[in-house]
C-alpha cells in the first residue's frame, strides 16, 4: 500500500514533530508498506492546514492508499470535521490510521469504530440543536428577546436621512458601523 504520514504541530510544541515521524515512518515499515509522502503542518489548529489539503487532493487522484497520524487531534480541526474527512476518504477508499488511538480504518474492526464514532457525532448534534431550540421556546414563553440583536434596524431613520444626501450604501455603512447588506435592506423595505 501506498503510505502518506501527516504531522501537525503548533508552533509552541515543534519539538514533538520528529517524534510523530518517526513513529509513524516506523508504523508503516513495519506494515509492509511503501511512504510515498510526508507532510508536516505547523501552526494552529484552527488555521488553514496546505499540507493536510494537499494530502486530501492526493488521495482524491489516487496517489495514496492509506494516510497515518500520530493522533486525531493532529488530523481533525473538530469533531465534525474529522467525521467529514474519515467519510469522504472511506469513500475514496483511503484507509487511515491513527497511532495513538489505535484506530485503523483499513481493517472491518476499525471501519466498525469509526462508524460507531459518527453515530456518537451524530447524536451529539442533535442533542445540542434540541437544547437551542428549547433554549428559543423558553425565551419566547417568557417573552425575552432572542437571536442577535437589532442592531441596523434600529439605524432605519439615519440610512434613510443619510440616502435623502445622496450618500453611498458603502459610506451609510461605514458611518453607521452596518452592513451594506443591511443597508440595501432597510432601503428596500422603505
Amino acid at each position: 500500500m501506498r503510505a502518506a504520514l501527516y504531522a501537525r504541530v503548533s508552533t509552541h510544541d515543534q519539538q514533538t514533530l520528529g517524534l510523530q515521524v518517526e513513529a509513524m515512518s516506523a508504523s508503516i515499515k513495519s506494515r509492509g508498506w511503501e511512504l510515498v509522502r510526508q507532510v508536516k503542518d505547523v501552526g494552529s489548529g484552527a488555521k488553514d492546514r496546505p499540507g493536510r489539503e494537499g494530502l486530501l487532493k492526493a488521495a482524491r487522484r489516487r496517489e495514496i492508499d492509506v494516510v497515518v497520524v500520530w493522533r486525531l487531534d493532529r488530523w481533525g480541526r473538530s469533531l465534525p470535521d474529522l467525521m467529514v474527512t474519515l467519510r469522504e476518504l472511506t469513500e475514496l477508499g483511503v484507509g487511515f490510521v491513527s497511532l495513538t488511538e489505535a484506530l485503523d480504518l483499513t481493517t472491518p474492526t476499525g471501519r466498525a469504530m469509526a462508524g460507531m464514532v459518527a453515530v456518537f457525532a451524530e447524536f451529539e448534534r442533535e442533542v445540542l440543536r434540541e437544547r437551542v431550540r428549547a433554549g428559543i421556546a423558553q425565551a419566547r414563553r417568557g417573552g425575552r428577546p432572542h437571536g442577535r440583536p437589532r442592531t441596523a434596524s434600529l439605524k432605519a431613520d439615519e440610512v434613510h436621512r443619510l440616502k435623502a444626501e445622496r450618500v453611498s450604501h458603502s459610506e451609510i455603512a461605514r458611518r453607521l458601523g452596518i452592513g451594506r447588506t443591511s443597508v440595501r435592506r432597510i432601503l428596500a423595505a422603505g
